[in-house]
């Protein structure tokens, strides 16, 4: 069933009535099943509608920003979350440790992996390293060479160890999607850990977000400018913004010096989405579906213009 929306409907039409115990799935697009199937039972707890649910098999994105959005949408005793990353070119890991945040990497599913360091990430001709040869806490670019015929094919995702022998990983990002106007080298893993501890600090629940550079003008300085739909808003959009900027210069110390003494980059500036204005963007761009994630970081400015003209 190849449109989107029609299938939303039929899952939760066929759903609604079954005793549900264990789902799986992206967080973006399985919240918004959830929520069809809070419009179909007139109710805001999963639990209402599936008493047994007990599992949530989650991947794709960092489940860190929505974590306190599902304890929301899923409220009671019981509630397990195990994180995997697989994809169409196969199984790479697993959460093996139920209150871990990483990821056994699996050696023996048909995959030999590559990792590109991330300073390489861009070049033409980029050094690569084997897991025998990598270091925890770096980011990395993955390659796959795989007994289904692909042969030494980037993923787009970039992984950080935690612990080596065995192996375990944490998604930090996508290659693509980051910031590196001004030399802040921010990627989504940096921007995920920022976001969380704003919300966290000032009571706030993430819908989505994205954010994009702002430009320096003449003498002017530049900043990042972030778009943000909330499931439930910071009482103090200001404070939230201070936070939002304060726990970022914390993750990641280029970004620090530049922000220091507003020396090349200012505070940050935020706008608060209307509810539904991501998923009409990726309607719009035709990217609803489980395939699909909205991109954190952009190091230009497109997607970020292309929101705002939604609000």
């Amino acid at each position: 069933m190849s449109e989107w929306e029609e299938k939303i409907e039929k899952i939760a039409e066929h759903t609604v009535q079954q005793n549900v115990t264990h789902i799986a799935g992206v967080p973006t697009w399985t919240i918004v099943l959830i929520r069809r199937l809070f419009e179909m039972k007139g109710t805001d707890n999963l639990r209402d509608i599936w008493p047994g649910l007990e599992l949530y098999i989650h991947g794709g994105v960092s489940f860190m920003p929505y974590r306190d959005q599902f304890k929301e949408l899923i409220r009671g005793d019981g509630m397990h979350y195990v994180e995997t990353y697989n994809a169409s070119e196969g199984f790479f890991a697993f959460q093996d440790r139920p209150d871990a945040d990483d990821m056994l990497l699996m050696p023996d599913y048909g995959v030999f992996y590559e990792f590109i360091p991330a300073e390489e990430m861009h070049r033409e001709d980029p050094k690569t390293l084997s897991w025998g040869e990598v270091e925890t806490g770096k980011n990395y670019a993955v390659v796959i060479t795989t007994n289904c015929g692909l042969w030494r094919y980037k993923l787009g995702d970039t992984v950080r160890f935690t612990t080596l022998f065995p192996h375990r990983i944490q998604i930090s990002g996508r290659v693509k999607h980051f910031i590196n106007a001004f030399g802040e080298e921010v990627i989504a893993d940096n921007s995920d850990k920022a976001i969380d501890a704003a919300c966290k600090l000032t009571g706030a629940v993430m819908k989505e977000y994205t954010a994009g550079p702002v430009y320096m003008q003449g003498t002017g300085k530049g900043g990042h400018e972030w778009i943000i739909e909330f499931e439930k808003p910071p009482a103090d959009k200001e404070v939230f913004v201070r936070e939002l900027d304060a726990a970022l210069q914390k993750v990641n110390s280029d970004y620090e010096a530049k922000r220091h003494k507003d020396m090349a980059l200012l505070l940050p500036v935020v706008h608060i989405a209307p509810t539904g204005t991501f998923y009409r963007w990726m309607q719009q761009r035709g990217k609803l579906g489980g395939q699909h994630k909205v991109p954190r970081l952009s190091n230009d400015r497109k997607y970020v213009e292309e929101i705002l003209s939604l609000i």
